[in-house]
């Protein structure tokens, strides 16, 4: 399927801007459209108890300073479409008008920030989010999870770094699961424009099916020539981004939360040890 319409969740925090000049960069390669999504905090929320021991005037006071902090975030996210978009020679449109090109538009809701992505999501081609890491807030990765679990649709992360549009190499992380399987397909736009593609699989003891090699043959029908490696060693993470570096990728392909979430918030795991590590693009799907 083509990308033709990107999402882009935008907190108004410094984190939004590697995710929206993401964006922007993936627009002009595929003739997408690119929604930049504000989601006003509704101030009522910020009362989890209302009257559990508090007085009217405190109940107002909160709501008022939510509501205070809940503009400046709206303003600073609104300055930061319009800096962006003002470095950049896309035009803004609010619906389809049939010419091919790249496009921007922006967006404001209120409510949480998590599920308003997740049902604006539904309609997205893939969302890009600046990748949440071990001190992020916490918003952050509920809104990540939620456009994971909840939409269904390719997540791509940018570093906080940020990136250029990723075109050299791509590393697919393959386990033989459904969520790999489903990052390799929403991945293959991106794939066709790499100069080289590596599929990797990591203390595979032969029991992954399908094998990485039948993965090179399914992208092979594609047109993308992949080639094959198996690693060996402690820490499934931390091997696969030393296979990123080995090979100068500039994206990593994995499929996120292959194990339960639980898990992997208690125990840890891959997708999180990628979270916290990944200093390049990185698409996942679940």
């Amino acid at each position: 399927m083509p990308i033709r319409t990107i999402l882009v969740p935008a907190d108004g925090t410094d984190a939004s801007k590697p995710a929206i000049e993401m964006a922007l960069k993936l627009a002009p390669a595929f003739h997408a459209h690119v929604e930049v999504l504000h989601v006003r905090a509704d101030a009522k929320d910020a009362v989890p108890l209302l009257g559990e021991g508090m007085s009217g005037a405190m109940i107002e006071e909160m709501i008022d300073m939510a509501e205070t902090e809940a503009a400046q975030r709206a303003k600073a996210a609104r300055a930061m479409f319009d800096s962006t978009c003002g470095a950049q020679s896309i035009p803004v449109k609010d619906a389809a008008d049939g010419v091919e090109e790249a496009s921007i538009s922006w967006r404001e809701e209120t409510g949480r920030e998590d599920e308003v992505t997740a049902t604006r999501a539904l309609l997205a081609d893939m969302i890009v989010m600046t990748r949440p890491g071990s001190e992020s807030e916490v918003s952050a990765t509920l809104t990540l999870n939620a456009a994971l679990f909840e939409s269904a649709r390719p997540v791509l992360l940018a570093p906080h770094e940020g990136a250029s549009l990723p075109t050299r190499h791509a590393v697919i992380a393959w386990n033989g699961s459904a969520q790999a399987a489903r990052a390799v397909r929403t991945a293959m736009p991106l794939m066709k424009k790499m100069d080289a593609v590596t599929v990797v699989t990591i203390d595979a003891r032969g029991e992954v099916t399908p094998t990485a090699a039948d993965v090179a043959a399914y992208l092979a029908w594609h047109g993308i020539q992949a080639q094959v490696r198996s690693k060996n060693g402690e820490g499934p993470g931390m091997v696969l981004l030393n296979v990123c570096r080995e090979v100068d990728a500039d994206l990593l392909v994995m499929g996120a939360y292959t194990h339960s979430r639980l898990r992997q918030l208690i125990m840890g795991g891959v997708t999180r040890f990628v979270l916290d590590n990944a200093k390049i693009p990185v698409l996942m799907a679940h």
